[in-house]
């Protein structure tokens, strides 16, 4: 399970038609969109330069397209038109003017859908965004969302490219490394339903960022990191935190970088850190007696943005010597005598940066674990944001979870359970990182960067991690290393390579006597360890297992990033509830046109990874030719 740096070019085969390789960064507050000429130099990275609606009646090119999307009423849509549309807009408009009308008619507009996908609570196929908007509002489903910002930035490259459309070209479309296969599947369907070229290729946001830092540094990276180290990839966008480990080791001469986990997908980031100002700046309105609407908060919201970009971007007041540099925060006034004047007061930047850094990046202890506040039992089904906001925290917990995860040579017992790597003091130190990778543009305050650093250095024992890079590719990163990915696939040079990052399990219901009121027990059989690479076959060995044919049946899979020693049909009786994680189960009928319905039919099964991630398990009768393939992607798992 690990990666290699090797210098050799690779073995996917070329478009033929292909003049770009185009990297996408399918953001939740924002996407961009990067590129490089596949006959040139890796160095020739461009961003791309996105028309789009920026008001009514006006057209503007953004290097980035907000992950916003406006449901026009009637015929409003119209005032949006764009340069490729000949025809009148089908009623929804994408990217700065949909950001904007947010603040004036939120019930129209859908924001992070991206996170929707990831719901697992929800029908994601169904229509229901914006998320509890009145009945009349016409919504739309996370799938048909994610099509519409896809399918703007399609049409967008294709007016700016007229000789090169992006269906022609080799296409890389970046997930979050903690999607699970369900929302891969899903971002995929919309991709492919926007207009992708039928072979692009996904690649995790984190590993995109290590890509993009590489590609900057050429050779010069080696002087950086040597075998032993380890990076944490710390990426905080504008809805959810991303956390992956890295660790590079030298195997047979070569240096390996080993992927050692991936966090879960943890819905805090940017928007909350403009929520918490905007409710603080609504505080001191109210003081000043102004109660805001639900509209205004909104509208004040959208402020906070522009000021927490202003007040904490580089270059750094404090360095200027300028601590209490000030944003005037206005909204328009919505009482009888404010009509068509403003409210405002002052956000100064001493008090953003103490409400962001205590609320979202305080110090704590390694083991500190983030705080679980239910404040009533019944819970609403939106989005299943985090309870607790405090970034380092989670980054406690993850890292913490890597410890007890390494035996005392780095791997997993012999049982594929955890052991610990060491107690106390040392044992917290050496499972620290020795180097940060930060990522997204919440980063480009040195305040935030430095106190994550900090903090790490403080449960290391004193030892300041080593940082990668610099501020000015956060916006960007992941779409130019995406780009950068795509050409190194067809002309060598550093290459990270690995297999699935998590092994992969086939819930089994076992025989034996019914009890009432109690399920069958639950077997889990291995059928992809961990380390599977891409373009490689595995037989599961195992005694004969039944499948349910011509009826709808739910077959249940499992997922462990723990259980690193599972082999091809390992067979599991029991399992601790963190060893484990199910999946979204696929609900299919299985065709047998020679059996009855409701037959079960003796098989065995294979598994599969294709050379583009996609995980293909087949099950196989044992009785006849028959044979029945069920799919799901991998490489939403970071492995390239």
């Amino acid at each position: 399970m690990g990666y290699r740096l090797l210098d050799f070019a690779w073995d996917a085969p070329l478009r033929m038609t292909a003049r770009f390789c185009v990297g996408i960064d399918l953001g939740t507050t924002n996407s961009v969109v990067a590129s490089t000429p596949l006959g040139g130099d890796a160095a020739d990275l461009s961003l791309l330069s996105i028309p789009q609606a920026v008001a009514a009646g006006q057209v503007d090119s953004r290097l980035s397209l907000p992950s916003f999307l406006y449901l026009a009423a009637g015929d409003e849509a119209d005032a949006y038109r764009l340069p490729w549309q000949s025809d009148p807009p089908a009623g929804s408009v994408v990217g700065e003017a949909a950001r904007d009308r947010a603040a004036e008619t939120p019930q129209r507009v859908v924001s992070t859908a991206k996170s929707w996908l990831t719901h697992g609570r929800v029908d994601r196929r169904a229509a229901i965004l914006p998320w509890q908007a009145p009945d009349e509002i016409t919504k739309v489903s996370p799938v048909d969302a994610t099509t519409s910002y896809l399918r703007h930035l399609v049409a967008a490259w294709d007016h700016v490219h007229p000789d090169a459309p992006l269906r022609q070209q080799q296409v890389v479309l970046t997930v979050p490394a903690s999607f699970d296969p369900a929302a891969r599947d899903l971002t995929r369907e919309a991709a492919l339903a926007a207009g992708l070229p039928d072979d692009f290729l996904l690649l995790e946001e984190p590993q995109a960022a290590v890509y993009r830092w590489l590609e900057g540094r050429g050779e010069h990276w080696r002087r950086e990191l040597a075998a032993g180290d380890s990076m944490l990839v710390v990426d905080v966008g504008g809805g959810t935190t991303d956390l992956t480990l890295v660790r590079l080791t030298e195997i047979d001469g070569n240096v390996e970088l080993e992927r050692r986990a991936v966090g879960n997908h943890l819905l805090v980031g940017g928007d909350n850190m403009d929520l918490a100002l905007a409710y603080f700046v609504a505080q001191k309105l109210e003081a000043e007696g102004h109660n805001l609407d639900p509209w205004q908060n909104v509208s004040l919201w959208h402020a906070c943005r522009a000021a927490k970009e202003r007040l904490l971007a580089p270059p750094d007041p404090v360095a200027a010597g300028d601590a209490n540099a000030a944003q005037t925060i206005s909204v328009l006034g919505r009482g009888r005598r404010l009509i068509g004047g403003a409210i405002s007061t002052e956000l100064r930047r001493d008090e953003a940066a103490e409400l962001l850094l205590s609320g979202f990046f305080p110090r704590c202890a390694a083991d500190e674990r983030p705080e679980t506040n239910v404040q009533s039992g019944f819970q609403d089904l939106g989005l299943p944001y985090e309870s607790d906001p405090a970034v380092t925290r989670h980054i406690a917990a993850f890292l913490a979870g890597q410890r007890a995860t390494r035996g005392s040579s780095g791997t997993a017992g012999s049982n594929g359970t955890a052991i610990d790597a060491g107690a106390g003091d040392a044992g917290t130190c050496d499972a620290m990182p020795t180097h940060l990778l930060f990522n997204g543009g919440v980063f480009r305050s040195s305040l935030l960067r430095e106190r994550v650093c900090g903090v790490i250095a403080e449960w290391a024992g004193g030892r300041q991690p080593g940082v990668l890079g610099g501020p000015e590719d956060l916006d960007h990163a992941v779409a130019l290393g995406a780009a950068y990915y795509g050409w190194a696939k067809h002309h060598g040079g550093i290459r990270i390579r690995g297999g699935t990052a998590r092994s992969y399990y086939i819930g089994i219901e076992t025989a034996g006597l019914a009890i009432p009121g109690a399920p069958r027990p639950l077997r889990a059989l291995c059928v992809a360890p961990q380390g599977m690479e891409e373009g490689s076959d595995a037989e599961v060995p195992s005694q004969e297992v039944g499948v349910i044919v011509g009826r709808p049946a739910k077959f249940r899979f499992f997922s462990s990033t723990v259980r690193r020693d599972d082999q091809p049909g390992s067979s599991l009786a029991r399992w601790q509830p963190d060893e484990l994680v199910e999946s979204d189960p696929v609900q299919t009928t299985l065709d047998s046109p020679e059996h009855d319905d409701g037959s079960c039919l003796p098989v065995r099964f294979q598994s599969r990874v294709t050379e583009l991630g996609m995980f293909e398990l087949y099950c196989l009768s044992t009785q006849t030719d028959q044979r029945w393939k069920m799919e799901f992607n991998v490489r939403e798992e970071g492995d390239a």
